[in-house]
Formats: structure tokens, sequence, C-alpha cells
């Protein structure tokens, strides 16, 4: 059997606090325990279709673990399965043969890729065609049903409660009603791990549809307890009950070309409609996506970025590095990327937080 000389990484997807802690485990790991070589392809999978690459060597990877962003670039618009054709004609066309020749020619051995359900599906088609591939599991969301935890999640939760602590005394001073709304796609889990850590007094998720009357109620019980202000945090994929999320815009070119967002202004209209008390919006918005990951990040993607590599040694190709409890282990990518991991509503979470008097607006 062939030996493993040299191997490939790419970051694909929204950027996320981590990212380069991964890289920088994935190339130390393999050249100094294995004698790896690694390559980086620039601008995720586009650069895959390019053949736009980067040596990644001790140096280059030196003092990145604990910065944001990604050393090697990153786009959520470049499918190789679905490609949009460079000259400009608007046409789409399959490139993922391309791909596969250049990785050819330069020699090497597999990919790691680093990337949520969106980039790990296109991993898995390339998997499906026979390219040696380790996934990384990768979004801010934490909504990948195959792992306990995705690095970056806690960083933007930290984000998130820095800004409810700041906007808490704001809303005191004004008597308002603030309300903020956080990332989490068709997940609420940084909207409820960021309300209980920021002691908010309403928390919207898209697992929990709610009623405008419920939060009308619960602005109206704390105003008749003395409390002139309510904090409320809103996930951008919550919906009313018998409606609809909130759709920002469509990107055509991005396999996951949906853009959620002004879920806020809509809660914050209604409640002014109804009450007359004055709300105000922050949409928090790419913040959560930048910074400095926190340690326990840096640790999480270091541990993946690590494992990763042994993976590669061990040939498990074709499935995703997670974290089950305290240990990483690994899940074939077909499991990865089957389910989006949603908040139980029933679940201890959610209990928690009712009990603090938190109101989901049900």
């Amino acid at each position: 059997m062939r030996s493993i000389k040299r191997i490939g990484v790419l970051t694909g997807g929204g950027d996320c606090p981590g990212l380069n802690a991964v890289i920088r485990a994935v190339t130390k790991n393999a050249i100094i325990q294995h004698d790896i070589e690694v390559v980086g392809f620039i601008d995720g999978f586009k650069g895959l279709v390019e053949n736009n690459y980067r040596e990644l060597t001790l140096a280059s990877v030196s003092g990145i673990g604990h910065t944001g962003g990604t050393i090697l670039g990153t786009t959520n618009r470049d499918n190789p399965f679905h490609y949009l054709d460079p000259s400009g004609n608007g046409e789409y066309r399959d490139c993922s043969d391309q791909s596969i020749e250049n990785i050819s020619k330069l020699g090497l051995d597999g990919l790691v890729v680093i990337g949520g359900d969106g980039s790990l599906s296109i991993a898995y088609e390339f998997h499906q065609k026979g390219l040696p591939i380790i996934g990384v599991p990768k979004t801010i969301d934490n909504d990948l049903s195959a792992t306990d935890v995705t690095f970056g999640f806690h960083t933007a939760v930290n984000t998130a409660s820095d800004a409810l602590d700041k906007l808490h005394t704001t809303a005191e001073s004004h008597h308002r009603v603030m309300i903020l709304e956080v990332m989490g796609r068709y997940a609420g889990w940084i909207a409820l791990h960021a309300g209980i850590s920021g002691g908010a007094d309403v928390i919207l998720i898209p697992e929990i549809p709610y009623n405008i009357d419920a939060i009308i109620a619960k602005i109206r019980h704390r105003y008749e307890q003395g409390k002139k202000f309510s904090i409320i945090v809103v996930a951008e994929g919550a919906r009313p009950e018998g409606g609809e999320m909130v759709i920002q815009k469509l990107v055509p070119t991005s396999h996951d070309p949906i853009r959620l967002g002004g879920i806020g202004q809509e809660v914050s209209k209604d409640l002014e409609e109804k009450t007359g008390v004055e709300t105000r919006v922050t949409v928090l918005g790419h913040l959560q996506r930048g910074g400095s990951p926190i340690p326990y990040d840096r640790i999480l993607g270091t541990r993946y970025g690590v494992a990763a590599v042994d993976n590669f040694i061990r040939r498990k190709f074709g499935t995703m590095v997670s974290l089950r409890g305290s240990d990483i282990t690994e899940v074939p990518l077909h499991d990865a990327i089957k389910d989006i991991r949603k908040v139980p509503p029933e679940g201890d979470m959610v209990h928690a937080a009712k009990a603090l008097g938190i109101n989901f607006g049900d």
C-alpha cells in the first residue's frame, strides 16, 4: 500500500473563529509527526478548480492559532460540481474531474475539507468519485448533527453575550425594549446560549414559532413589576406562528442560496404598533464570525486538525472527525450531512431557560 506523502487542505463556506487553529494543527501534525507535505487551496473549492494553492510549512502556520478568519481564504459560492463558467457567459459546468486532475498533478494523496454541511456535501460527492477525503466540522451555528460541538460556536456565543451585556445598560437607562438579532440559520443554538448567559427576557428561535401577544404579555408583566425595559434575543431563522422566516436575499451562485435576516425589525415593528413602547434593534451580523477564537475553540480546532491527519494515516477516508462527549472520533460523511441539529423544544436548555422566567413567545 502506497504511503501518504502529500495532502491538501481547504476551508469552505463562511469564515469562523478557529479555522486557522485547524490549518495549523493539520500542517504541524502532518510535517512533524508523519513527514507529510501539505498544500493549502486558496479560497476554498474555487482554488481547487483553478489550481490556486500555496505550500504550507511550519513557518507559514507559525503564530496563527489565535487569529480569526482563515489564511487560505474561503468562499460559499463555488461548487466544483456546479461551477460558474469564468468566461462570463452565465453558464454552469461540472468541474469536478478538472479538480481531481489538479489534485493528481500536485501529487496529493487526498484532501482535508473544513466546512459546514454545504462544504461537506461537496466533499462527500468527491468521496463518491474516489477521492480520499477527511472532513472537519465548521460552523458557528452548531447545527451539524453528527458532532456535539462545532468550533467557532462558543466564540460566536461569547460575542453575542458581550453585546447583550452592553445592551442591558442602555435599555435600562432609556426604558426601551432592545432586540438583538443573531445568526444561526435554521437552528437557535446561538440565540439560546447567548440569551441565557446574557440575561435575556425573551428568546425567539426557529424551533418554537412565536406569538407576538405572548411577548407583549411578558413585557407588560415586567413593566408591572417596575422593570421598564426588556431584552429580546431573536435568531435570524425565527418565525411567527403560521408565518415564514424572513429572507434578506437570495444568492443563486451559492450552494446555500437563502440568506436570512430582518426578523428583528419585524418583531420591533409589531411591538411598537401594539404597545407604543420604544424599541431598538441591533443586528450582530458578521461580528459573530470575526475576531480571535476563545481558548475553547482554539483547542477544539486543534484537536480536530490533529485527528484529521491521524485519520489519513489510518486511511479512514470518507469520514468527518467528530466530538462525542470528551473524545474525538469519526463518523461517515454521509451521516454528517444527513440532518440539521436543532434545539429540542422540550430539551434541558429550554427547560432551564423557562425555569428562569425566560419567554419563548409560546
